[in-house]
């Protein structure tokens, strides 16, 4: 695997150069500025993206490889700093959005360099992808330095029912920065892990149900898992056609919106994405500090009720919003919530099987080529793939047919028209509503590679709201409301599809209120001790 080739002590010294923590008397430092001040000490000739780059590669090996040790990032990109030395050769007006930011992607979406793209799997080690991803070749154009990639549950948490989230064949467990003993959620683990640190300033993810809005949750940082065909998929490792997109993980609303602006837009390679364009937009001009007022948000006590932290941070959250005036229909029922889980996972499995396949057939240089040879190679790679959970839903996903399948086209339609039109859509008319609000999961979990995760979206011990957008294909946004034990807990606004620009209004109103948000300690666990000098 490729690794960055510059001077461990020269990073370090640059560094620890930098203080770790903002305080009220300096700017914050590099690991917790926005985009909007990196540029401005950028244009102020104060900091340069070569820089930067390499300040970011110094955390990570200060805080991910040694340390506390996160394992966040698979790898960084031999050719960062070089890539940012061509940034700075240009000039700052005459480029884009993310001009001189180093960006970490989830390492299931593809990059034509010399970076691998796994998906977590040993299996996908032999060669790189051939061509950049479409989100990655507009991360570039918008002047964004591909700083590397990041861990995540293998396969994005469709290999087992009985998974540890965060865990990969080739990254091991990553870690949560509050207590690290925590597990990140998944599976865009490592993406929200390494925003949380401060080991980049944003990141991105993918989900096809909770794999953007509960490892941000957890993280105590800001997701957004847009609608589907806002970003186009083509290049990202896939599980369903039906449910994935890719999305920002940031530590503030204004960072989210701003990386989605750059992200959004139509690709050829994306039937999906037909529409984008007509959607896509700047999404910073919704950051509205009173965009909580006259708005009308309707609470989903359905998706609350199941853990007593993430029912107070909501209940917080209320009176939050309320306060800044907002409208609070209080409950609202979601219709049909209960009847989607079993045909959501017949139309994941029957789609894991197609699209990864087609995927597999783009990339030359592999051994394997089919969804069979992945199982079959697990097999062969027990001791190091398997050594905790197995590939029960790579086998269920191998037994079905083709998607002409009646059994698939039932489910498909099903899952569709009862989380959007006859779900959301439907509680959002009777009430006139702008967005519906609930919980986004609760605090993170203790992480168990004998047992797996303790999480489950819509699990009655622990909770999670993310099912009814995912299914449906529109957007959300999880927002850090709060805190349990030193744990972070965020709520999550869901909506209609493209109603993207409400949301991210609302989410920074809320957060501008709310200031919910603050840097890891790296703690042991909960009531443990910090595991890096000088943190917080």
């Amino acid at each position: 695997m490729n690794r960055s080739s510059v001077s461990l002590a020269a990073l370090l010294a640059v560094l620890l150069a930098t203080p770790a923590i903002a305080t009220d008397e300096t700017p914050p430092a590099a690991a917790w500025a926005s985009i909007a001040q990196l540029q401005q000490r950028m244009d102020a000739g104060m900091l340069d993206s070569r820089q930067l780059t390499q300040q970011f590669i110094a955390r990570i090996q200060q805080i991910d490889r040694s340390g506390p040790t996160l394992r966040a990032v698979l790898e960084t990109n031999p050719d960062a700093m070089k890539l940012a030395g061509v940034i700075d050769a240009r000039h700052r007006k005459a480029h884009g959005p993310l001009h001189g930011i180093p960006v970490l992607l989830k390492d299931n979406i593809d990059t034509g360099d010399r970076m691998l793209t796994t998906a977590g799997s040993l299996a996908l080690t032999d060669a790189p992808a051939p061509r950049d991803a479409a989100l990655v070749a507009r991360l570039r154009k918008a002047g964004a330095v591909i700083l590397g990639k990041t861990n995540l549950s293998e396969w994005a948490d469709m290999r087992s029912d009985h998974a540890s989230s965060g865990w990969s064949g080739v990254g091991g467990q990553t870690r949560n920065p509050y207590a690290l003993d925590r597990n990140p959620c998944g599976s865009s683990s490592g993406s929200a892990a390494a925003v949380a640190a401060g080991l980049v300033t944003v990141a991105i993810g993918t989900e096809t149900d909770g794999s953007i809005i509960c490892p941000a949750s957890m993280n105590g940082i800001v997701g957004i898992k847009p609608t589907l065909g806002l970003v186009s998929r083509s290049g990202i490792v896939p599980l369903s056609h039906n449910q994935d997109t890719a999305g920002p993980l940031a530590r503030s609303v204004a960072d989210a919106a701003t990386l989605l602006g750059v992200i959004a837009g139509s690709d050829p390679r994306d039937p999906a994405t037909a529409e984008a364009d007509r959607h896509a937009t700047d999404y910073t001009r919704f950051l509205d500090p009173d965009g909580l007022k006259g708005k009308r948000i309707g609470v989903v006590r359905q998706l609350a009720g199941n853990e007593p932290n993430a029912d107070r941070v909501l209940e917080q959250a209320i009176a939050t919003m309320k306060a800044q005036g907002a409208t609070i229909v209080d409950p609202v029922t979601l219709p049909h919530l209960s009847e989607l889980n079993a045909p959501e996972s017949t139309v994941l499995q029957y789609d894991l099987k197609h699209d990864l396949n087609a995927y597999l057939a783009t990339r030359t240089g592999l051994k394997v080529h089919t969804l069979a040879d992945l199982i079959a190679f697990n097999q062969r790679e027990a001791t190091r793939e398997m050594p905790w959970f197995g590939q029960q839903l790579f086998e269920q996903a191998q037994a079905r047919g083709p998607l002409t399948d009646r059994a698939y086209l039932d489910a498909q339609a099903k899952t569709k028209q009862l989380a959007g039109p006859e779900g959301i859509d439907a509680a959002l008319a009777k009430d006139h509503l702008d967005a519906l609000l609930a919980p986004s999961w609760g605090p993170a979990f203790v992480t168990d590679l004998v047992l797996g995760d303790h999480i489950v979206s819509g699990d009655p011990n622990i909770g999670g709201a993310s099912q009814p957008a995912a299914v449906a294909g529109y957007p959300s946004i999880t927002i850090p409301a709060g805190w349990a034990h030193g744990l972070p807990v965020g709520i999550v606004l869901f909506g209609a599809k493209w109603s993207e620009p409400t949301l991210i209004s609302i989410g920074y109103g809320f957060e501008q209120h709310r200031h919910a948000w603050q840097p890891p300690q790296f703690l042991d666990t909960v009531d443990g001790k910090p595991q890096l000098a000088g943190s917080p």
